[in-house]
């Protein structure tokens, strides 16, 4: 059980309520870890450049290597709603993601967002060759900083127990229609 409330929308606040209404415009929905959030618009704000970061790596970056890093990034972090959420990603494309073939860039991007967690001092000196071959230096700082903001909602997520998404149920490790 979470240890934060989520928002009570007809309660709420006229800001946090446009917040809400607002998010359910550019998404389309609305998540428990965004309900929770919305308590502070300004930090409902912040998790939501992720979207703005994306943004910034598209084209250098397709969908399924933001969602094998931001996945890589998830399961180092152990966070199981972020983790459901890209495997809900792959699998909705077509992706088993319990049996990926990586691609050199996709294996690359993993290590990345595996080390990223495991010690941010310390990422290997060859994932860094590769990264700085493969990209020039405004991706890989939009890169890194999509990294932070999303082991920051991975986090978040993990410290206050935010209650896992009914939606994303089907899609977690071991349910029976992740296997599809």
């Amino acid at each position: 059980m979470s240890h934060l409330p989520q928002i009570d929308y007809d309660n709420a606040s006229e800001e946090v309520r446009a917040a809400h209404d607002e998010e359910v415009r550019l998404r389309g929905r609305m998540t428990n870890m965004k309900r929770t959030l919305l308590h502070s618009p300004a930090a409902h704000r912040i998790y939501a450049e992720w979207f703005t970061l994306r943004a910034e790596l598209d084209p250098a970056l397709s969908d399924r290597e933001i969602w094998i890093f931001s996945h890589a990034i998830s399961k180092a972090a152990k966070s199981k709603i972020a983790i459901t959420f890209f495997r809900r990603a792959l699998i909705n494309k077509g992706y088993n993601p319990d049996a990926l073939e990586l691609t050199e860039e996709e294996l690359l991007l993993k290590r990345f967002g595996t080390a990223i967690v495991a010690d941010s001092n310390a990422i290997p000196a060859d994932i860094w060759v590769e990264l700085k071959a493969r990209y020039e230096a405004k991706v890989l700082v939009d890169l890194v900083a999509f990294a932070g903001i999303m082991l920051a909602t991975a986090m978040f997520n993990n410290v206050v127990a935010v209650d896992f998404d009914p939606e994303l149920e089907a899609f977690a490790e071991g349910a029976s229609s992740s296997a599809s």
